[in-house]
């Protein structure tokens, strides 16, 4: 499977980890860190704050944080495909 896909996966994986009710402390910190890991640069320090605050904020744990970043950066963007997470 392409390592694009792969990223795809584990974006939906980690969004419906966000859905869990009552993680959002140890979740919102955790979804930021490893948005910055997954999408390097400018845009994954920007989607990394935005990931935070939206875990942090009760009720907004339905917006799919790291499909809608995968989308943007390999459909809007079209960018080439790193590792998954490197650390």
């Amino acid at each position: 499977m392409d390592k694009k896909y792969k990223k795809l996966i584990l974006s939906i994986i980690l969004d419906v980890i966000g859905f869990i009710p009552f993680t959002d402390i140890v979740w919102a910190p955790l979804s930021a860190f490893l948005m910055t890991k997954m999408y390097k640069g400018k845009e994954g320090k920007i989607a990394g704050i935005i990931s935070l605050i939206e875990e942090a904020i009760p009720f907004t744990d339905v917006i799919p944080t790291f499909t809608i970043m995968w989308f943007y950066s390999y459909v809007i963007k079209k960018e080439k495909v790193e590792n998954v997470i490197k650390f």
